[in-house]
């Protein structure tokens, strides 16, 4: 066989890759050039690595040569880049794993660093917390109590499940067990994996702490949330890239990690060799949710692979009316049936455009939209505005392509440019104008502005301000000064991770788009507190049901074995 008969799977960067690897290790076995193409194929698409037993199956398209699995396996146990350990295997009943080796040494660190703080003892003065969870939360209770035993806590829940309750509550314990002890006050710190979602722990969990007692206020007074990078200390293009790890471990006694499903492979396990071996972590995500953006699955895999040992779920949510939980719940099930039936009920919280052309049911809401936004800023009312664009988020799966941010972002500029009669902007402000909404997409940590945030430009006396945040905290800024923004009438839903507005209008793509997961959907759905509307065809909902988001790993495997 030869790796030409496959090309149409790969980019030319993996052939490149495949071919490098295999003339340095002096191996001219095109099965194994193969299996390293589509090692690197896997991460593209956010495995760690390949399973040689079922990537014919998985990858469908018919004609294709594939070797004997056995001897496709035998090959690359004998190639001189496994000898190297270049390339890793990990084998079991029912899988055939193949690594390079970084990932390979990524997932086993990860693995005996968690096997390492499950093992640690158990804590002792466990305070009584009755009083920090009133009746109707004993699920969150139950989960801060397990939480204050243990080195290692996942707590996993959907929207609106407690988690941030839990969490500040737990923190407040944590602080009342420090005391009961002799010891000092713990060392604290939050973090998440983005800008945005740091900033949306820090005002939740102060949002909870403002409910507690003088004495609990005190005790966790200071509490601020970072960035992952931050809290490592980044330090790009160094050859230590963080300033924290094993030979420098963090300082802090209890660490919270939000939105743990972001956090890819590579970031844990920098993570965790920087955890020291006597901190208490814990780790807040959905699994449900879409993963990380790099390789990796790390959240859905610990709740795999440690079960009860470690995981406590919360299954209650507060927040959504009954018509978007039930959605939600059917959609995390892969109940294609009932998520039909839901949206086919309608009501007050859910709407459904059946159609494959969206454009023109959707045109007079969004440029609706639109106009009070851009009406509120000709005024200089950067409150109102903010209120306007945080009230509807726009969610497509696709950057680009017909159901793609690029095109619905010009495409409502367009509509509104058409309504007003006037082109939104000036030749001389391009491409600034008053009510451009705002999508940060790097971090700028001297202006305190995130990746993630979100804001509008606003007319102001001497020209024109960007408002970054939201109508009750915002950050003004001259335009010119900001670095990486994009406009925002719609956004990815990965980019919407970490995120919520009152309304959310979600453009589903055909159903042979490969971006079209249960997960995607889930995590669209979810972004909406008040209202949702699906815009797509039965075919395409079904499609997006019915297709889990698999990434190949060996972590939860690994977990299980131990």
């Amino acid at each position: 066989m030869s790796i030409d008969a496959f090309t149409e799977l790969f980019e030319p960067a993996d052939i490149h890759v495949a071919q490098r690897l295999t003339a340095l290790g002096k191996d001219d076995d095109a099965r194994v050039a193969l299996a390293v193409a589509l090692a690197v194929r896997a991460l593209r698409s956010g495995s760690v690595c390949v399973d040689l037993r079922a990537v014919a199956d998985q990858i469908a398209v018919p004609g294709l040569p594939w070797p004997d699995p056995q001897e496709w396996l035998a090959a690359v146990a004998a190639s001189p880049l496994t000898d190297a350990k270049v390339l890793r295997l990990y084998s079991d009943s029912s899988a055939d794993l193949l690594y390079l080796d970084r990932y390979w040494r990524e997932e086993e660190q990860v693995c005996d660093d968690v096997t390492a703080l499950l093992a640690a003892p158990p804590r002792t003065a466990v305070p009584s917390i009755a009083r920090l969870f009133p009746a109707g939360w004993e699920e969150q209770r139950a989960a801060a109590e397990a939480a204050l035993t243990q080195s290692l806590t996942v707590l996993t829940g959907g929207p609106g499940t407690g988690k941030t309750t839990t969490v500040a509550r737990l923190l407040a314990a944590i602080a009342e067990q420090a005391d009961m002890t002799g010891r000092p006050a713990p060392r604290m710190a939050l973090a998440a994996p983005t800008g945005k979602a740091a900033a949306r722990l820090q005002d939740a969990v102060a949002a909870e702490v403002a409910k507690l007692t003088e004495v609990d206020r005190g005790r966790l007074s200071g509490l601020r949330a970072t960035t992952l990078h931050r809290l490592l200390g980044s330090r790009p293009g160094t050859s230590s890239r963080f300033r924290h790890h094993r030979g420098n471990r963090l300082p802090h006694d209890v660490i919270v990690v939000d939105e743990t499903s972001m956090v890819s492979l590579t970031m844990m396990a920098r993570l965790l060799e920087a955890v020291r071996p006597d901190a208490r972590l814990l780790f807040v995500g959905d699994p449900d949710q879409l993963a990380s953006v790099d390789a990796g699955a790390v959240l859905a895999d610990l709740v795999d692979g440690l079960g009860s040992a470690g995981v406590v779920e919360l299954k209650t949510s507060h927040r959504f009316g009954e018509t978007i939980g039930a959605l939600a719940v059917a959609i995390r099930g892969g109940d294609a049936d009932a998520v039909m039936e839901v949206l086919r009920g309608g009501g007050d919280s859910i709407g459904w455009l059946d159609t494959d052309d969206p454009a023109g049911a959707l045109r007079t809401p969004l440029v609706d939209r639109a106009a009070d936004l851009r009406q509120a800023a000709l005024l200089g009312d950067a409150a109102a505005a903010l209120d306007v664009l945080d009230g509807h988020r726009l969610l497509c799966a696709h950057r680009r392509g017909p159901f793609g941010v690029t095109h619905w972002n010009r495409q409502i500029e367009r509509w509104l440019a058409e309504r007003t009669g006037q082109s939104v902007w000036s030749p001389a402000l391009m491409p600034w104008y008053p009510g451009r909404p705002l999508l940060v997409t790097a971090n700028d940590y001297g202006f305190g502005v995130y990746n993630g945030d979100t804001g509008v430009v606003v007319a102001a006396p001497d020209g024109l301000r960007a408002h970054i945040g939201s109508a009750s905290s915002s950050r003004q800024l001259a335009p010119g000064r900001l670095g990486e923004v994009e406009t925002m009438f719609a956004m990815t839903i990965h980019k919407s991770q970490g995120s919520q507005a009152d309304e959310v209008t979600v453009l589903m793509p055909p159903q042979d788009s490969r971006l079209l997961t249960r997960e995607l959907f889930y995590t669209a759905v979810t972004r909406a507190k008040k209202r949702v509307l699906v815009a797509g065809t039965e075919t395409s909902v079904r499609a997006a049901v019915d297709r889990r988001a698999v990434r190949a790993s060996g972590l939860a495997r690994r977990l299980t074995s131990r």
